[in-house]
């Protein structure tokens, strides 16, 4: 009997039959031996067969070890990594061997290589070869159309959503007011005498930047007024800003309305979209004034002033749409058969029978009249403007419309007003029961415009266009006494064309004249204005409408001067929005304000009635921002005779009124410049204001920090020295009082810069001479306790020279000393011994008059005069 393996161990019948040999082990033992060794077996066979996630298999020992030779053999000709393979794929259940057999059978096909060449016998080859070419050359054109398909596809997605997202962020900028912008002025740190040409706060986007130069570079170079940056559109609008703003100065009651100014220049320069703008201001401009304390938008809110808006819309509309038929008419005299009698139905005959032809005459009842159909006649008399026209189609009509004239004779009598009660009534019901499903859809269009029957009828078939559409709408809308039918408001078409339709609805961006007129003739201006704003060829006529419109206080504007662009204030009716002027004008000022300041400050000139965040005029703030940003004052301020004290005249002169002044703009430009660290411009701009005393101030604190260079050594110190001069000639004629101790310092000052340009020059006598005539430090022992009192009563500006003073006054005390030394023969003479005793003695009096007084000194100064002192013995 064989022996057999399961799983790697030796069953329990080949232990028992087994003969193993015991020659060596004694008789007890062995049968313990085999005793346990059958316990051990047994114990695992049972463990094995417990397993049921093994399954069972039997082998014998000559199938284990050809086995496991041919698993050998495998592992040694392909390496462990099948092995791992092989371990991997068959732990998922896949025959990675069956697999590999599979694809070995597969062959590859010469799909794409090149064509053989071919004989030129050879039809077959060559009808095979053009037909492989054509397919080649459709599957590459195929390959190139889908891949600039994708490529242009992929680029309109791009620009669709950044259309969006540039969508959004326009409508970011609308908010309720509370949410102003804040734009609050941070404070600079103060930098004296070295602070470079800083440009001025932007009350746009409040940018601030203090750079920093060299002192040697910091000079007085302003932004000179240079070339013009203004087109000639824009130039040609200023000059009427510039007319409009004397005649404001002259107190001219009788002046033309800015509008109409503003008019002419898109006449003069032949631009038809703008002049059509224009006549949509005009027209809507020209309702009955308001109170100048009132709001613009609840002075609009008032159904009164709604009523004349509606008005003016309709009556621009109908004026354009009869102009609009008589060219139609006039360019095809021959079909429109007009003749030479005027007035407004001749036109619309010729007009009707042009326009209505064929398929269009088909569901027209009531019949006709001079062989037009009835309804469109009197639809067309109504559509540009002639009531009366229209009354005389229906009495020509005869009877059969008796209470439908009766409405129109009430409606020509008051436009804007409702029919009465029992004629309403009337009217309502016979729409209901015949017109409203009548196949005329010009007969339900003249019921809904005078009877306002159905105010949600659209009338797709007559209202072609925007015009006409607005039209329709616009005469729906007219109060109600009673609310029996439904009412539709002025806010409701605003609301609709606004928020409901939108720019995406009327193509704003392309059909920009468009969008505009629906928002004007609405009575939107804010909006329009913002849109035309953003469009670059429009923003200047977009600035000069807003201009136009608060010149007769129909412009709202916000509450803060801060506020967005266009912003909605929750205290407004929806969806009313206010406009920014002063941000909407100063984005437009902002890039010829430094080229043309002239004009700049006309326009600023518009926000006189304006306030700040902090109660401040605002024109006067823009003036402010425009020195600072500019800095050339002289030509916006004038300049100071110094022999005089007179001031020429600069360009803010003529704006100067009770509530305007040069000299506070001035101020507060002065005001600035500390802040800015700038004091040698705040300097000039605080003398042009009349504050001397500040003036000489800040002059006094420039010196002290420059007076011991040396003369010429520095461009500031220069400056100075020239300054100084127009200083003291200033307060030589200038009869304003000055405290002592200012004048005090600021006198010293000016002989200590003359002793430090000897000093420097080696001039120590005439150094000497200066220093006793300034009389800040003793030079005798007489003159120490008058200079310790002195120096503790003196201004700050002074003590800060008193370091430099006295170790210039050490070194010409040691020079001196030195030089003695050098001259001297070995026997001094008495002259000599009395210099040499009077330099001790000064020696010895610094030494005290630094030790008294109340400033404490660097410790170099201490040591210098000690040491001064040491070298004199």
């Amino acid at each position: 009997m064989q022996p057999r393996l399961e799983l790697g161990f030796f069953c329990t019948e080949s232990i028992r039959d087994s003969r193993c040999s015991t020659a060596t082990v004694k008789p007890a033992a062995k049968y313990l031996y085999i005793y346990k060794l059958l316990q051990q077996a047994e114990q695992l066979t049972t463990e094995i067969e417990g397993n049921e996630e093994l399954p069972r298999v039997e082998r014998s020992l000559g199938q284990v070890l050809e086995a496991s030779q041919e698993l050998y053999s495998k592992v040694t000709q392909s390496g462990a990594n099948d092995i791992q393979a092989h371990l991997l794929f068959g732990s998922k259940g896949i025959d990675l061997q069956q697999i590999s057999q599979k694809l070995e059978t597969l062959s590859s096909k010469r799909t794409f290589e090149p064509l053989q060449p071919i004989a030129d016998s050879d039809v077959e080859s060559f009808l095979k070869n053009e037909k492989e070419n054509a397919i080649l050359s459709l599957i590459d054109e195929v390959n190139k159309n889908s891949l600039q398909t994708t490529e242009d596809q992929k680029w309109e997605h791009m620009l669709s959503d950044w259309n969006r997202e540039k969508i959004k962020l326009m409508n970011a900028m609308i908010g309720p007011s509370q949410n102003w912008l804040d734009l609050k002025k941070i404070p600079e740190p103060m930098a004296i005498g070295d602070a470079s040409k800083t440009f001025g706060q932007s009350m746009l986007d409040n940018l601030e930047t203090t750079k920093r130069t060299p002192e040697h570079l910091v000079a007085d170079t302003p932004k000179k007024f240079g070339l013009s940056m203004l087109d000639n559109v824009e130039a040609a609008y200023a000059r009427q800003v510039l007319q409009y703003n004397k005649s404001v100065f002259q107190g001219t009651k009788s002046r033309t309305a800015l509008y109409q100014k503003f008019a002419q220049v898109a006449d003069d320069f032949n631009d038809l979209k703008a002049k059509e703008m224009w006549e949509v201001i005009k027209m809507m401009s020209n309702i009955p004034a308001f109170a100048r304390d009132e709001d613009p938008l609840k002075a609009r809110g008032n159904p009164a002033i709604q009523q004349c808006l509606i008005a003016q819309g309709k009556k621009y509309l109908e004026n354009r749409y009869k102009q609009y038929m008589s060219d139609v008419v006039r360019t095809n005299p021959a079909a429109a058969m007009r003749g030479g009698e005027p007035g407004t139905y001749p036109l619309v005959r010729s007009f009707v029978g042009l326009r209505l032809q064929g398929q269009g005459l088909q569901g027209l009842v009531d019949g006709i009249i001079d062989d037009r159909p009835l309804w469109p006649m009197v639809y067309y008399c109504l559509r540009s403007g002639d009531a009366n026209a229209a009354l005389y189609c229906l009495k020509k009509a005869g009877r059969d419309h008796e209470e439908f004239v009766q409405a129109l004779e009430e409606y020509i009598v008051n436009p804007e007003k409702p029919l009465g009660d029992q004629l309403q009534t009337a009217i309502n019901f016979q729409y209901r029961i015949q017109v409203r499903n009548a196949t005329d859809p010009y007969k339900r269009a003249v019921y809904c415009a005078i009877g306002c029957c159905d105010v949600s009828d659209e009338h797709t078939e007559v209202a072609r266009t925007a015009d006409d559409y607005l039209w329709l709408k616009l005469c729906t809308i007219k109060p109600r006494a009673n609310s029996d039918t439904e009412t539709y408001t002025y806010s409701d078409l605003q609301k609709m064309i606004l928020e409901e339709y939108g720019e995406t609805h009327y193509h704003a961006y392309e059909k920009p004249l468009v969008y505009f007129q629906v928002l004007t003739l609405t009575g939107q201006f804010e909006p329009a204005i913002e849109f035309l704003s953003r469009i670059p060829r429009y923003q200047v006529h977009g600035v000069h409408m807003a201009l136009a419109l608060h010149d007769v206080y129909l412009l709202g504007t916000p509450r803060n001067v801060q506020a967005p662009l266009l912003s909605v204030d929750t205290d407004d009716p929806s969806p009313l929005r206010r406009l920014n002027l002063a941000r909407l004008l100063l984005l437009y000022v902002r890039k010829f304000e430094l080229t043309d300041p002239t004009e700049a400050l006309h326009y600023f000139f518009f926000l006189r009635n304006l306030k700040d965040p902090d109660g401040k005029n605002l024109f006067m703030c823009c003036c402010t921002e425009l020195a600072l940003e500019s800095r050339d004052y002289e030509a916006l301020f004038g300049r100071i005779d110094a022999a005089t004290g007179l001031r020429s005249t600069g360009l803010l002169d003529q704006f100067n009124n009770p509530h305007i002044d040069t000299k506070v703009i001035a101020l507060n430009v002065a005001e600035q410049l500390v802040n800015k660290g700038m004091f040698e411009d705040a300097i000039t701009m605080y003398d042009i204001a009349g504050n001397l005393e500040k003036a000489l101030e800040l002059f006094c604190v420039l010196l002290s920090q420059v007076v011991s260079g040396g003369g010429g050594v520095t461009a500031l110190r220069q400056r100075l020295a020239m300054q100084a001069q127009h200083v003291s000639r200033r307060l030589r004629c200038d009869p304003t009082p000055l405290p002592a101790a200012l004048l005090d310092a600021y006198n010293k000052l000016c002989k200590l810069m003359t002793f430090f340009d000897h000093y420097h020059e080696q001039n120590y006598d005439l150094a000497l001479e200066s220093l006793r005539e300034c009389e800040l430090v003793p030079l005798s022992t007489s003159e120490l306790e008058a200079r310790v009192a002195g120096a503790r009563a003196a201004r700050g500006e002074l003590l800060r020279c008193l370091p430099a003073v006295l170790r210039a006054l050490a070194t010409i005390l040691t020079a001196k000393r030195q030089q003695l030394k050098v001259t001297n023969a070995p026997l001094a003479t008495q002259p000599q011994n009395k210099q040499i005793e009077w330099l001790r003695d000064q020696a010895e009096v610094l030494n005290t008059f630094a030790g008294n007084i109340s400033y404490r000194m660097p410790g170099d100064t201490y040591s210098q005069l000690a040491q001064m002192q040491i070298l004199m013995h």
